[in-house]
């Protein structure tokens, strides 16, 4: 068993400053401002004795996920959607799972977007690779006519 001052140690060393968390995440302080009023943490910030923020690692595992949601796409409204879910705790799974899947779906016709681009642009780079390795750009669009 963990003895009380073990566990107190332990939450002193998972506590991070809102710049620790902003370095970590790639988020501004910001941003982590305005994830706290937007209630998109699992729990409330706790705070020091000066009334500073400090994050859990929790917090942090937190963060990192919404941020890969962001980044992938996810709509801020719909990020608060799935952290209210969350934070009410199980029985809403489904809910859950419904949500996700239907990123997933939209992130994957992004990426199917990408790669029909990356495609048109890798044939265009190989085109000009070849028309400059034999010295001649003749062919190539030009703008002029």
């Amino acid at each position: 068993m963990t003895s009380p001052e073990t566990r107190a140690e332990q939450t002193r060393a998972e506590q991070l400053s809102i710049g620790e968390v902003a370095e970590r995440t790639g988020l501004s302080v910001h941003a982590l401002r305005l994830y706290e009023r937007e209630g998109l943490l699992i729990a409330p910030v706790r705070r020091n004795t000066g009334g500073r923020r400090r994050y859990t690692t929790a917090d942090l595992e937190w963060l990192l996920i919404c941020v890969r949601l962001r980044e992938s796409g996810m709509p801020l409204a719909e990020l608060k959607r799935f952290a209210g879910l969350v934070q009410d705790g199980p029985g809403n799974e489904a809910d859950r799972l419904q949500l996700l899947n239907a990123h997933q779906k939209r992130v994957e016709a992004r990426i199917r977007a990408l790669e029909e681009c990356h495609s048109v642009i890798a044939r265009k780079v190989g085109i000009y690779s070849d028309h400059l390795a034999r010295g001649a750009a003749g062919g190539l669009w030009d703008p002029r006519g």
